[in-house]
């Protein structure tokens, strides 16, 4: 097995006295896990930052082997680890990644969105500029994954005019009279999910990671994995204090 490409750093665990495993997510071949030798040297550690940018190249005898894997650093973003709310987002969105995709499996359209979010991360004044997007690409990730919601219509109606909320159950998109007495029932669902933007505001930005936070935290974040959620809920809190 022989891959190279720019990959984005997504996770990071010590190996022996020196090494470390690195999971990259690759642009063609998904999600992929490598051993760096050194990798916890002061050379080297700061290349291996989730949400770095890198020249990956791994190489394995086998596909069941663990690839050697060297490393590049083509873009850092290590200048944003001291803000506080930029730093809770990329390690949120870079841990879900690797917690949640299986390994070696191609996600082209995540590749993209995850590097789209990052940038906009990194360019973005302030979480205004992201807070829409990290809620676009949680819901990207459930589709991709088997546990899309469905928001063309309302699932009581049929309509696909005045939609304004999502079932917790169904995960489909109901109107403002399919709801009708059973509102409290509803997650409140954001124009931006639809139709895109960045939202109204930090009440709308909120109300998007409830919607996918509940489907993540039920159809993809169980088990061992459930306890990568404590990242994303103290990011949510962080987000709640700028509201």
């Amino acid at each position: 097995m022989h891959i190279r490409a720019t990959a984005i750093v997504c996770a990071v665990l010590a190996h022996g006295e020196h090494g470390a495993v690195a999971r990259l997510m690759t642009p063609d071949d998904g999600l992929q896990p490598g051993y760096v030798r050194g990798g916890r040297s002061r050379a080297i550690r700061p290349v291996l930052l989730p949400g770095n940018l890198v020249a990956a190249e791994f190489r394995a005898r086998s596909e069941e082997q663990l690839a050697g894997l060297t490393v590049e650093l083509v873009r850092s973003r290590a200048g944003l680890m001291g803000e506080p709310l930029a730093a809770a987002a990329i390690g949120w969105a870079t841990a879900l990644t690797a917690a949640a995709l299986p390994e070696g499996q191609p996600f082209p359209q995540l590749h993209a969105a995850l590097d789209g979010l990052l940038n906009a991360i990194e360019l973005a004044p302030s979480a205004r500029g992201w807070g829409a997007a990290l809620a676009r690409y949680e819901l990207l990730l459930l589709g991709e994954l088997g546990f899309g919601l469905d928001l063309s219509a309302c699932a009581a109606t049929g309509d696909a005019a005045g939609l304004a909320f999502v079932s917790p159950r169904s995960g489909r998109a109901v109107s403002l009279a399919g709801a009708t007495g059973y509102e409290d029932r509803l997650l409140p669902l954001p124009s931006f999910l639809i139709a895109g933007g960045q939202g109204e505001g930090w009440g709308d930005i909120l109300a998007g990671l409830r919607i996918t936070g509940h489907f993540l935290a039920r159809d993809v974040m169980t088990e061992r994995r459930a306890a990568v959620l404590a990242a994303r809920e103290r990011l949510i809190e962080r987000i709640g204090r700028l509201g």
